[in-house]
């Protein structure tokens, strides 16, 4: 049910889980319970990262803790699909090659599906990026690509100089989108070319760190582009009110939202307990049943209109 040939792709789940602030968060024998269910629910997708480079450099052991609980749960390689992240922090001084070893043995793979080439706060040289994200590709540690949070024009260079050269182009970008932070995704930038077939969506931060679900997050939760975020925050309870208005939770609300873009490819979320997981799977059957009843409820909930959205964060 949860299963599709995607513009990722690859064929895998329509719902995947990330690992930011997640599995450092959870008892150990609970993740490994809710890894367990994730597959057997079939949501096969995993964005795992080694987070300790950059802004994330945090000591976190997310990614070790992932790979931990996937042995201990007795699932095989062949169960379960991988995103994984190359950063552009500290890049070309730390390569995509090391940064592939360094986070394959702390999971405990050797490979990837797919990678998503991270945002930056220097202009990267895309030539060199596109050049030896195909080499790795070529290598076999992973078989396609995708961008997140780029510079609208920097992804436009990256499809050019791909296209020119016979090399791998972006597949897919993996942008903030949600109920409330809709314009880079939406916008003319990067929605020409989900419009064009050149690349799909991977929604990610679709409940703005628990934000747009009334939550107030102890944990560090994503940037805020725009600075809606108090916004969002008083957009909440309209969220609620829909949601009972549908019969269902705020957080299936806003996933199915974001499942009924044409876009989306798939969507991407942070659980750390169990029962959250079970009740967001709700959504996938909300979104094929009420999908445009659900992006038409919410329609004036768009709260970043006039925000920049070629990628300029």
């Amino acid at each position: 049910m949860h299963e599709k040939q995607n513009g990722l792709g690859f064929a895998t789940s329509a719902l995947s889980l990330g690992s930011w602030n997640t599995w450092d968060r959870m008892d150990f024998d609970d993740a490994v319970r809710l890894i367990r269910y994730a597959i057997d629910a079939r949501v096969t997708l995993f964005d795992v990262a080694h987070y300790n480079m950059g802004p994330h450099s945090e000591q976190s052991r997310t990614d070790v803790l992932f790979g931990e609980a996937v042995r201990a749960a007795g699932i095989t390689r062949g169960e379960f699909q991988l995103c994984g992240k190359l950063w552009l922090w500290d890049y070309p001084n730390t390569g995509f090659a090391e940064q592939l070893a360094t986070s394959f043995d702390r999971i405990g793979v050797d490979h990837a599906e797919a990678v998503v080439v991270g945002d930056y706060f220097e202009r990267p040289d895309i030539p060199r990026i596109v050049t030896e994200v195909a080499e790795q590709i070529r290598l076999g540690r992973f078989d396609v690509w995708g961008v997140n949070n780029w510079h609208a024009s920097d992804l436009d260079r990256a499809l050019d100089f791909a296209a020119a050269e016979g090399l791998p182009a972006p597949r897919f970008a993996q942008l903030k989108y949600s109920v409330a932070r809709r314009s880079m995704a939406e916008g003319p930038y990067y929605g020409a070319h989900f419009e064009a077939g050149r690349l799909t969506l991977q929604a990610s931060d679709v409940f703005e760190g628990g934000v747009l679900l009334g939550k107030i997050p102890a944990r560090k939760i994503g940037a805020d582009p725009g600075g809606i975020r108090e916004s969002i925050r008083g957009a909440a309870s309209r969220v609620a009110a829909v949601a009972g208005e549908f019969g269902v939770s705020p957080s299936q609300l806003a996933l199915a939202f974001c499942l009924a873009y044409g876009p989306v490819a798939n969507v991407l979320f942070g659980v750390s307990r169990l029962a959250h997981l079970e009740d967001n799977l709700g959504a996938v059957r909300l979104a094929s049943e009420h999908g445009a009843e659900v992006r038409a409820a919410l329609e004036d909930l768009w709260l970043d209109r006039s925000v920049a959205a070629d990628g300029t964060l």
